[in-house]
């Protein structure tokens, strides 16, 4: 559909309001109706508008609050070019600002990664997502890996390591949910996603139950990896490659509540080798 730059933010096309009420009824997520506009060209106050104003009219979608357009904001990390972490010095070697992104070299040492791929090998299970209108957790094909999660200070190393991360992401141990290892394998990846929940599906919702909805997340890099497996935010047509012992900083819920799409992301098919990564998702509140 073609779509003019009046149209695109003034007002949404018929043919576009069809399709939205389609998608609704095909019982396709919000959020993703919401990507397809945006990447089509549409504002960001208007598509949410349409997409409100269709599940008003579509019996069984309840009306959902349009979230304010996304404008640049300060970002909780250290402005400095060194973080004190506590036990060690982390650099900043890159930093953007819309959306908020940081790459971080030395955030691991070479033997706490080995330690954590060693410590999750023997309870790696098959990977799995927000279940979005089902709720719960479940498997899916966007999402092909093998994880492990440990509790909040289960032992020595992964204590030192939420200390560590609660200094660098500036938000309190309690908020942090528990650290997740996965491996990808050769053909292993994680298709463009967000971390934060839906606030309007039944899967978001009762994530959100505890602890409230995600802030930002920190990716932790366990190995060099051959070929592949880039983390990728395709919005931004920003890359990373993994880096033994480096980290990967975001963040995606603003001071005034807004989420932003432009942190969409994912992690690109391995292709030679193993990644093996360790994520630390941060809460709202206190997350027991």
């Amino acid at each position: 559909m073609d779509v003019t730059s009046h149209n695109r933010h003034m007002r949404i096309p018929p043919e576009w309001l069809g399709w939205i009420d389609e998608s609704l009824r095909a019982r396709s997520r919000a959020v993703d109706i919401l990507q397809t506009m945006l990447d089509n060209g549409f504002d960001e106050r208007a598509s949410w508008a349409a997409i409100n104003e269709a599940r008003q009219r579509s019996e069984g979608y309840p009306s959902e609050t349009s979230p304010p357009v996304v404008t640049p904001w300060r970002g909780r990390l250290s402005d400095s070019h060194v973080i004190d972490a506590g036990d060690r010095q982390v650099r900043v070697l890159v930093r953007m600002t819309q959306p908020v992104v940081a790459v971080l070299d030395g955030v691991l040492s070479a033997d706490e990664c080995d330690a954590f791929r060693e410590m999750a090998a023997a309870r790696l299970k098959r990977s799995m997502v927000v279940g979005g209108q089902q709720g719960g957790s479940v498997v899916m094909d966007i999402r092909t890996s093998d994880g492990a999660y440990f509790q909040r200070s289960e032992n020595e190393l992964v204590a030192r390591i939420d200390s560590r991360v609660s200094r660098i992401m500036r938000l309190p141990e309690e908020q942090g949910e528990g650290l997740q290892v996965m491996r990808y394998g050769v053909g292993g990846e994680y298709r463009p996603h967000f971390d934060y929940f839906d606030p309007t599906e039944k899967g978001g919702e009762a994530c959100m139950l505890q602890g409230g909805q995600r802030v930002s997340t920190l990716i932790m890099y366990l190995n060099d990896v051959d070929e592949g497996g880039e983390t990728i935010f395709p919005r931004v047509d920003f890359s990373y490659v993994p880096r033994k012992g480096q980290a990967l900083y975001f963040e995606y819920l603003s001071p005034q509540g807004s989420l932003d799409p432009l942190t969409l992301h994912g992690g690109a098919a391995v292709r030679g080798g193993e990644k093996w990564i360790v994520t630390k998702w941060m809460r709202e509140r206190s997350f027991v």
